[in-house]
């Protein structure tokens, strides 16, 4: 059995072991009155952390099928969507949006950066009636965070437009109130600021959202929302779900729940900035400019002459740390580490630490 190793990745990440024995719990009947009750539980721990009343839906995929579940639901042939691309994953729902028929608006800026709010809301007048924006709201590609989703929330919806967030790799490490702000579909992933297994996605639905698709049935029947907010009134999912994973989930929001929101927003905002000047004091550059910097993924150049196969193999198997190499144009260039979940003062120390280390080793 391999030794278990510090996952410094921008997902998945390190899982507590009170929430890795939950996934020990019998196999029960989904059906069953069992299930019923853990999923009501979940379902009520999930709109804990998207600060909602209304509906939410946890499905048995990654964060990629909620992003799916957001565009198919919502997008139909011939629909124009918003969309801001500063990243690979930014690019991918734009084209994700253009595969479900939609006609993509790309409000777009330099890998690094992120359009300015007024770009988008300038784009926005342009096109006038659309029917979605689609905002990724931590570039995991790039480790760059858009500062302002309450303001294009907003701007959207004086469009009559909805909103979507892709906050997959950063609620939980951010505050994210979908009530308040206006929010119609946020969608994270279990394996990130959660802190639980991957395999989950959780999104929370407006009843605008709810209204279009009485009218307007989707094409997909998986990832059909309305399927999963009526199943959900009972206490079940529509197609069998990954049992396992919602103990996990379950355990994961316990501990959320009981350290507090608001306290583990401001533990990850400590951390990154813990890993983001420990990387500059070794003389390491970030990708994303200061004013849009994620404090869930960053994203690091390496020194001139410094091979990242190399680094990062050297850094798992003699430090026992694992983060994840840049990918698109950044491949080779970045490494990145996740400041999610579990992180702590000794997780940054060991890290920084290593990579240290591991920097001084291969330019010997």
């Amino acid at each position: 059995m391999d030794k278990q190793k510090l996952i410094m990745l921008p997902g998945p990440t390190n899982v507590s072991e009170r929430v890795m024995q939950a996934m020990l719990k019998p196999v029960i009947n989904h059906r069953g009155d069992s299930f019923r009750e853990l999923y009501k539980e979940v379902l009520e721990k999930t709109r804990q952390l998207f600060q909602t009343q209304g509906d939410v839906v946890v499905l048995s995929s990654s964060g990629t099928g909620g992003v799916e579940a957001a565009v198919w639901n919502l997008i139909r042939p011939g629909d124009t969507a918003v969309v801001p691309v500063f990243g690979e994953f930014s690019k991918r729902l734009a084209e994700t949006v253009e595969m479900a028929g939609g006609e993509v608006v790309q409000v777009a800026s330099e890998f690094g950066t992120a359009p300015t709010l007024e770009q988008l809301k300038a784009a926005m007048d342009k096109v006038g009636s659309f029917k979605a924006m689609f905002l990724v709201h931590n570039e995991t590609s790039t480790g760059v965070a858009v500062p302002y989703l309450e303001e294009a929330t907003k701007a959207a919806r004086e469009h009559g437009a909805f909103a979507v967030i892709d906050a997959i790799s950063s609620l939980g490490g951010y505050a994210i109130p979908v009530d308040r702000w206006g929010v119609d579909v946020c969608i994270t992933g279990s394996q990130k600021c959660i802190a639980a297994p991957p395999g989950l996605a959780l999104l929370s639905v407006s009843s605008r959202v709810s209204e279009l698709l009485k009218g307007s049935p989707p094409k997909t029947r998986y990832f059909e929302i309305l399927r999963y907010l009526e199943y959900g009134m009972k206490g079940e999912t529509p197609f069998t779900p990954a049992l396992p994973l919602y103990y996990a989930l379950d355990e994961a929001l316990e501990e959320l729940i009981e350290e507090g929101l608001e306290k583990r927003v401001q533990r990850h905002d400590r951390m990154s900035t813990l890993i983001y000047d420990g990387l500059a004091g070794l003389g390491l550059g970030a990708v994303a400019e200061k004013s849009v910097r994620s404090k869930t993924v960053i994203a690091s150049y390496y020194p001139k002459g410094i091979d990242d196969a190399k680094f990062r193999r050297s850094l798992s198997q003699e430090k026992g740390v694992v983060v994840a190499g840049g990918f698109g144009p950044f491949a080779g260039r970045v490494f990145r580490v996740g400041c999610m979940g579990q992180i702590n003062e000794g997780y940054v120390k060991t890290t920084l630490g290593a990579v240290r280390d591991t920097l001084a080793a291969l330019s010997s």
